[in-house]
């Protein structure tokens, strides 16, 4: 099992080159194996910040990515025509002016037809950092339920009649992907879940409610899915759960504790490691820590990506030590509170504040650890 003390959540901020050559491309004025070529150079740089900022788990930053959430609809047929607001839906707050990021889920996206895979979602992530890395390579991974909202009755009704029939299709994909993740040597996997924290919303369970599902009939199926992925994978393969609430533009989507979500989450999942937002006053208390069982690590995400500000040795500190009083101490590790590029629209700080906060990471976690 990983016992990494400082962790890392996925994405990571998208050098200039990249992006410009992600335009490049969408215009068709660069080759794709040129575009490749600068794809590749991105994902080493990640890699070495990552190292020299002395992390045993790195990831490749999700270069290959529009958003942690597009290798589905990047690597397989069934969809609508999607852009990269497909990703930015729902009502978003923030105090930084970054511009207009609420925006409506195209009228058109959507599952339209039978999924069939192109291509795997990560394993050329993979191959690719296992031959450029001593370190422990993590791979990112959408939970299944939360790609409901790719699913209509009005255009998904062909293919799919209910939404069960198409998540259990979404959950057979990510569940091979898993496999073949594994059998190239993958041995840390991460499920990410923004979506569960959004229960904490009245709206949302309102919305949820009207749907004709309660939310714990929501969670039930939801994790049964998530289990799916993990189920009867070999035991050296160490499964982390992140939990967030929103994280985009430096914006979020909502705000509470787990104290509602807690109990079936943490006692449900079958993840070793749950990774948890923790980085401000939105995400509550560290009361709900109580309920996590014996068996999991949690990783707190202390370290915000929303801003360049750094936060010190000392705070994480004793924010660390606040948690301990519902959690023993060694089965606590920090990471940031989320990614921090979660799609190529990025966040509101600097590569250079960027590596320093993954620096902060590691020197908290030598003082604290050892």
């Amino acid at each position: 099992m990983i016992t990494a003390r400082a962790d890392v959540v996925g994405s990571l901020l998208r050098p200039q080159e990249l992006l410009d050559a992600q335009e490049a491309l969408s215009a068709r004025t660069i080759s794709r194996a040129d575009f490749k070529r600068i794809e590749d150079r991105a994902v080493d740089f990640c890699v070495q910040m990552q190292e020299d900022a002395g992390l045993e788990v790195v990831t490749d930053g999700e270069m290959r990515r529009l958003s942690f959430q597009s290798q589905l609809v990047q690597a397989v047929d069934g969809f609508g025509d999607w852009d990269i607001d497909a990703f930015l839906w729902g009502e978003w707050h923030g105090d930084v002016d970054v511009g207009d990021k609420t925006t409506e889920r195209p009228a058109e996206l959507g599952v339209v037809a039978k999924l069939a895979r192109r291509r795997h979602l990560s394993a050329e992530e993979f191959t690719y950092m296992r031959a450029r890395t001593a370190k422990t390579v993590k791979v990112t991974l959408p939970s299944p339920s939360m790609l409901a909202n790719l699913w209509s009755p009005e255009l998904s009704r062909d293919a799919y009649p209910r939404l069960e029939d198409f998540l259990a299709d979404v959950t057979r994909i990510l569940r091979e992907e898993v496999e073949e993740l594994v059998r190239l040597g993958c041995t840390y996997i991460q499920i990410d879940a923004p979506h569960y924290p959004l229960l904490i919303d009245p709206k949302t369970r309102a919305f949820y409610n009207a749907q004709g599902w309660t939310v714990e009939q929501w969670l039930g199926l939801g994790l049964e899915l998530d289990n799916t992925l993990m189920r009867g994978i070999d035991p050296g393969v160490t499964f982390a759960f992140h939990l967030c609430r929103g994280n985009q533009g430096s914006r979020w989507l909502v705000e509470g504790g787990y104290d509602a979500i807690a109990a079936p989450i943490f006692k449900g999942i079958a993840a070793h490691r749950l990774m948890l937002e923790y980085d401000d006053d939105r995400s509550g208390e560290f009361t709900p820590l109580a309920e996590v069982p014996d068996d999991k690590t949690v990783v707190l995400g202390l370290v915000t990506t929303k801003h360049g500000g750094l936060e010190t040795v000392d705070a994480l500190t004793t924010r660390i030590e606040d948690a301990a009083r519902h959690i023993p101490e060694e089965r606590l590790a920090i990471s940031p509170q989320c990614g921090f590029a979660t799609s190529i629209v990025g966040n509101a700080l600097s590569i250079d504040e960027q590596r320093a906060k993954l620096e902060l990471l590691c020197e908290t976690a030598q003082r604290i650890w050892g």
